[in-house]
């Protein structure tokens, strides 16, 4: 499919207008990146209503690009200050402050900038070749097989959640509670509209994406106020790159082995890059021959961990372009912005935009190309971006938010929507609930309604109907595993507790 929509795909691409927007929103991708507690999700959030008044890809290329920059900028602040721009940097905060510390601040970010590049199309590639092809496999799916797949995906994404098994589990419960308001799409009746027929339609997704992602963290910064510490010196930013290709080729299994794992996570719902880069970090550790240098300056787990964390980036979208499952926070943005210019995710999007789809494909190796001369560009004006204070670009965020809520609608319940829902958040992460398995909740949860009530429908309402044909019986028993594998292994460990402590 890729080479027979070639031509068409590069005419969509190799324009002035979509340079333009990937140029624009790599510089504020990696502006957000490099300050400490703005997230990559946080800036594709505010991106969204600007895509509104694009075609459909420069817009997904603004997402794209603004995602793989913060995620590598987050890198620079670990390094810096040691403070992680995002989540996924933790796991390698120490080595890349530790390398700093040794004066080694180039090699450090010079790994992490190139390993990031090769990880970021090594996982493109991924995407490029394989939805394609599974895009072909499930055009055999039905209700069944789709209820099962988006079962599937709630539940890993509870299971591979970070925070506590039973959070969760409540987190998706408000997440799903969520997506029942509005029209039953069945019955035709109102749920929990509580009278306002702005809640008719449900809860606006944007506004909810934008409140949930970006009013926590314009909290926070009002609560806490926290006050940088001062940045290490750069030095020469073009010296980046002296030793390097050594280390990477020395290091070519590791890379390999990384944007691999990283790629799986990512294609798994609601695992995301945080997630590949601790498992990956992990399991180089695991495999290394000198794990005792982990978290003391490790070039080597930098290494897997850097190119781990944009190759899950690129994973996601496959199964969010193949069959509307979002893979994480970004891809479940990018769902909504699909939805809006008419690309509805699936199956038939590969046959009926085949062009499109191709042009986004090559906007991902666009943006993994180029994080590497705009990330020196970062990694150059770095203690520049530090200085900026959080407090002077929270009333910037701010207005965004409001416009960009208010815009979906023209109506000022998105603002409301936004509010509420950011407090929820707030309130879920200070008191330990992870925010993702609620907007999983609330992007799939009518995807689950919607194949349930028809396979029931389908099948006169007999439950063997779900598990007659053979994909959907497959799928039924890996729901089953997920399920029921973490249980068995909590029981296991509450069992040989005791006999560990009597020894």
């Amino acid at each position: 499919m890729v080479f027979q929509n070639l031509d068409a795909a590069l005419a969509l691409v190799l324009t002035w207008d979509l340079l333009f927007v990937m140029l624009s929103c790599a510089v504020f991708g990696l502006f957000v990146g490099a300050v400490p507690g703005l997230s990559a999700t946080m800036a594709t959030a505010m991106l969204v209503p600007l895509t509104f008044f694009m075609d459909p890809v420069p817009a997904i290329a603004a997402i794209v690009t603004t995602a793989a920059m913060a995620i590598f900028a987050s890198d620079i602040p670990a390094a810096l200050i040691r403070i992680p721009g995002t989540a996924a940097s933790a796991a390698y905060v120490d080595d890349l402050n530790a390398l700093t510390r040794a004066g080694k601040v180039g090699r450090a970010l010079g790994i992490s900038v190139t390993a990031s590049a090769i990880g970021g199309v090594f996982g493109s590639l991924v995407l490029m070749f394989a939805a394609p092809q599974l895009a072909l496999v499930s055009l055999n799916f039905t209700s069944f097989e789709y209820f099962w797949l988006a079962l599937l995906g709630l539940s890993a994404a509870v299971m591979l959640g970070s925070s506590s098994l039973l959070k969760s589990l409540i987190a998706l419960g408000l997440g799903l509670m969520i997506a029942s308001v509005g029209m039953d799409t069945t019955s035709g009746l109102p749920r929990f509209t509580f009278g306002l027929t702005s809640l008719l339609d449900g809860v606006a997704f944007v506004p909810a994406l934008i409140g949930m992602f970006a009013i926590p963290e314009l909290i926070r910064t009002f609560v806490h106020r926290d006050t940088l510490p001062p940045a290490a010196p750069i030095g020469n930013p073009f010296a980046l790159f002296r030793g390097l290709g050594g280390v990477l080729w020395r290091r070519k299994l590791n890379l390999a082995r990384s944007s691999t794992i990283g790629t799986i996570i990512g294609i798994l719902p609601g695992a995301g890059s945080d997630i590949a880069a601790w498992i990956s970090y992990a399991v180089s550790k695991r495999f290394s021959k000198s794990p005792q240098t982990y978290g003391s300056g490790s070039e080597e787990g930098l290494v897997d961990a850097c190119a781990a964390n944009n190759s899950a980036l690129s994973g996601a979208y496959v199964p969010a372009l193949v069959f509307g499952i979002p893979g994480d926070s970004i891809t479940a943005i990018v769902i909504g912005v699909l939805y809006i210019k008419g690309l509805n995710p699936g199956p038939m999007v590969f046959l009926t935009n085949a062009d499109t789809i191709t042009a986004i494909f090559l906007v991902f190796l666009i943006a993994n190309l180029m994080i590497v001369p705009l990330g020196l560009l970062a990694i150059a004006l770095a203690s520049q971006v530090l200085r900026v204070p959080k407090m002077a670009l929270a009333p910037l965020i701010l207005a965004f938010c409001i416009v960009g809520s208010y815009a979906i609608n023209a109506s000022a319940s998105g603002i409301v929507i936004m509010v509420v829902l950011g407090l929820l958040a707030y309130l879920m992460e200070e008191n330990g609930f992870p925010v993702a398995p609620t907007i999983l909740g609330i992007v799939m949860g009518l995807l689950v309604e919607r194949n349930l009530i028809t396979s029931l429908i389908k099948s006169d309402g007999a439950f063997l109907g779900f598990v007659e044909r053979p994909i959907a019986a497959g799928l039924a028993v890996l729901v089953a595993v997920v399920w029921t594998v973490p249980a068995w292994l909590w029981w296991r460990g509450r069992r040989d507790r005791p006999k560990e402590m009597s020894t």
